[in-house]
């Protein structure tokens, strides 16, 4: 099943009563809590029902939602599901105003609001707030998403959960959005602020103080939402480990999560230099890339020029395998084979010919493929995924990567605008790796190439956590245990803190672990005095942690006799601790107003903006049959923006506005000769010499390097040395290229480069100083030998 294919649907003759979207963000160190202001109007003559289905990140713990209504301020409770519909569905059937917020089952980073009641010529306004760590980026940033586009999700045949867990989507193209976003943010830290980029226009980054260790920093005025908003910030310091204690509610109970100290761990483990000299060769190297449709375009393109990469970047010795897929799935290789020279042609034959034509988004049949397959002994399997992450059945695709977690590691990519970050976060998480995701005219490669040197690092093994706490006070784990540790990455804990210690008391946590043999361990001593004026932010993301945790095992125990175990469990912390779950709903219902609400209300679906762009090829049954064209329109920050034009083949003209609510539709995206296509442009300079590198990593004299260096067969061959064999000379010159005139893009081509100077070393040859000092002669370089690595 689609989920509403295309999305355009919207009513464009009904009026949308959400006029706009305020969203302030306030960032401490590297926790974020927004609040996001949702402002609705009736400027009908009757009652409406609104309903908007709009995209979070899949990591927010929502703590908060309330609803204004003239003076009139109502906060809602989390109740479990069931019980909040009722609710919400009684006060509607008797004339009250009521508001409900809940989470998709499938997905958890897809939330539904419906606003009910709205009286003609009344407003309201909707208050939201969440709490979110921030990701650690490969430059040391960090990185916060407010998600702003939400793309149908595909939702196979037969997958999904419970009755009511499959959100019905209302989308438009972005230019088409009917209401407006202003953003705001808020930042501070230990450490000084070095600066802010976004994707989109920012106004100038506003000191509040002299340390430079808060600022401020606003959206410019007039988004388009044509892609998620993102931000990165950046301190002056590298980060450090550290550890907040954060006092429990004076309200609740002790002995409870709420009640009770929590402390948040954030470590950054250094390990040995020596080990992480020694990169591994060998591994088996999974590669599984998404061809459906909405990857049509330069998605596919980058994907397939960041496998070229790839595949040149691998060690001698290894193995590998290209899987893709759609509504169905292919692979290059029936199992994964030795890397090496014929294998890495073959595969790179296929590469060149991967198109976006495979349909819809199903990941789960060629996941399941993938772990059907035995492993294969000393060579540890690394699993690269790329999506544009427009998948439905989100939990049910991260629970096998997580009953597989012990076979291999999984590095997950999402590509472009409206990435489901519960899925691309959820499958590295759950697959002890690493997630990327790569918007607007981000270049994929160095994020892949990253993600690449993580799985080439040695796996670490046999982590353990060790506590040392004063006398009397204990400790109550929330996390799940730590699964994988990398080099520069944050890995954050929590744990709740029962019982009582002297004022000046500290704690110790050790974590050890062992890294390619070597037993090693990282320690951080923390005081235990709570820190001032967190509020409650620690607790409700120490709680969320918890809350994903239980959940994930009650999937893991449906059909067994304990089913419902942990259900329970969930609603209960969900409820003390007021943060959604996939089994709880905030309702707030208004039991103030006297008045009753006259007449039936009407249904007004608030669309979410999409970038997609797709030609349905069959009718759904009971549909007019549909023609849909689209054509490219300008947008300011390199993001694909699109619209729609809809022709009904029949006598009727122009299609009318049709149900958004369409099943299973088979889309293909349009074919470049179906439109007048420009040329494509020359290929990348970079990836023309990158495409001739053997898989030994070295390079032949031949006329295709000549025209990769700009220059002729007999300018390259001339000022060879008389005594040096040509493959020798061939790769010097190619590694003098690389760093003398692409440093810029020096970690996308650093592992090849590594692989040509073991290659060179290799061969022992003689003249290597005489080889550098002539190529640097040849292409007007002045490249050391050292520096090459040789």
């Amino acid at each position: 099943m689609m989920v509403n294919c295309c999305g355009l649907l919207t009513s464009q003759r009904e009026p949308v009563p959400l006029k706009s979207v305020e969203v302030e963000l306030e960032v401490r160190d590297h926790v974020a809590t927004v609040v996001s202001t949702l402002n609705y109007e009736n400027k009908e003559d009757k009652p409406l029902e609104a309903v908007f289905v709009f995209p979070l990140p899949g990591d927010a713990a929502v703590c908060h939602f309330s609803a204004k209504i003239g003076q009139t301020q109502i906060v809602a409770e989390v109740k479990e599901k069931q019980e909040a519909r009722e609710d919400y569905d009684d006060a509607l059937s008797s004339g009250r105003q009521a508001f409900l917020l809940e989470e998709s089952e499938q997905s958890p980073d897809i939330f539904t609001l419906s606003v009910g009641s709205l009286p003609p010529g009344e407003s309201a306004s909707i208050r939201l707030e969440y709490v979110t760590e921030l990701a650690v980026q490969a430059d040391e940033g960090l990185r916060f998403c407010l998600p702003a586009v939400l793309n149908p999700r595909y939702q196979p045949q037969g997958s999904g959960g419970s009755e009511g867990g499959n959100v019905q989507v209302t989308s438009v193209p972005a230019s088409l959005v009917p209401y407006s976003l202003s953003f705001s943010a808020r930042v501070s830290s230990p450490r000084p602020v070095s600066k802010v980029e976004s994707n989109c226009p920012l106004d100038p980054l506003q000191y509040l103080n002299t340390e430079q260790t808060q600022t401020t920093v606003k959206m410019a005025a007039g988004h388009k939402f044509d892609r998620d908003v993102e931000l990165l910030i950046y301190y002056k310091d590298a980060h450090q480990p550290s550890a907040v204690v954060e006092a429990g509610q004076a309200s609740s109970k002790p002995g409870t999560l709420m009640g009770d100290p929590v402390v948040m761990l954030s470590l950054y483990p250094e390990f040995p230099q020596a080990v992480m000299s020694s990169v591994a060769s060998c591994g088996e190297f999974v590669f599984l890339m998404d061809r459906s449709g909405s990857m049509q375009g330069p998605r596919i393109k980058s994907a397939t020029d960041t496998l070229l990469l790839l595949l040149k970047s691998l060690p001698m010795g290894c193995y590998f395998n290209i899987h893709s897929f759609g509504s169905s799935y292919e692979h290059i290789f029936p199992k994964s084979v030795e890397y090496k020279q014929e294998t890495m042609e073959e595969a790179l034959k296929n590469v060149e010919k991967m198109g976006a034509d495979l349909g819809g988004t199903e990941i789960l049949k060629p996941l399941k493929h993938i772990y059907s397959q035995p492993c294969i002994p000393s060579q540890p399997r690394q699993l690269f995924v790329f999506t544009d992450g427009e998948v439905g059945n989100t939990k049910e695709v991260i629970n096998l990567v997580k009953q597989n977690s012990g076979s291999h590691r999984c590095f997950s990519f999402g590509i472009g605008e409206g990435a489901s970050s519960a899925l691309i976060n959820g499958l590295a998480k759950e697959g002890g790796g690493h997630a990327q995701f790569i918007t607007g005219t981000d270049r994929m490669q160095p994020k892949v190439m990253q993600s690449l040197r993580f799985a080439l690092q040695p796996a670490v093994v046999d982590i353990s956590v060790d506590w040392d706490l004063p006398k009397g006070v204990s400790v109550t784990a929330l996390s799940p245990p730590i699964t994988s540790l990398f080099q520069g990455q944050r890995s954050l804990i929590y744990a709740q803190l029962t019982g009582q210690s002297p004022e000046a008391s500290e704690g110790c946590v050790t974590v050890k672990y062992s890294l390619a043999g070597h037993p090693s361990q990282n320690q951080l001593h923390f005081s235990l005095k709570p820190a001032e004026d967190t509020g409650l932010t620690v607790h409700r993301l120490a709680a969320q942690t918890l809350i994903r945790s239980l959940e994930m095992e009650e999937r893991e125990r449906r059909g067994q006799e304990d089913e419902g175990v942990k259900k329970k469990k969930v609603v209960e912390l969900s409820v003390q601790s007021g943060v959604s779950s996939a089994f709880t709903a905030f309702i707030a219902v208004n039991k103030g107003s006297s008045e009753v609400i006259q007449g039936p209300l009407v249904r007004r679906n608030v669309p979410t903006p999409m970038m997609a762009f797709c030609r349905m090829k069959r009718s759904c049954p009971g549909l007019p049959a549909m023609n849909m064209m689209c054509s490219p329109m300008p947008a300011s920050c390199g993001a694909p923006m699109m619209r729609f034009t809809c022709k009904k083949k029949s006598k009727g003209g122009i299609a009318p506005n049709l149900s958004s609510n369409m099943k299973s539709m088979g889309s293909t995206c349009l074919k470049s000769s179906e439109m007048s296509m420009p040329k494509p442009p020359p290929r990348d300079p970079l990836l023309q010499l990158v495409s001739l590198q053997k898989a030994s990593g070295c390079w032949v004299l031949d006329p295709d390097l000549a025209a990769a260096l700009g220059k002729t067969s007999e300018e390259l061959e001339k000022p060879k040395p008389a005594s040096v064999n040509q493959e020798v000379w061939a790769t010097v010159l190619a590694l003098i290229w690389l760093h003398g005139f692409k440093m810029d893009a020096q970690e996308e081509w650093e592992l090849l480069a590594m692989k040509a100077v073991s290659w060179l070393q290799a061969q022992k040859a003689s003249c290597v100083t005489e080889c550098v000092e002539a190529g640097n002669t040849l292409l007007g370089c002045t490249v050391q030998k050292d520096v090459l690595g040789l």
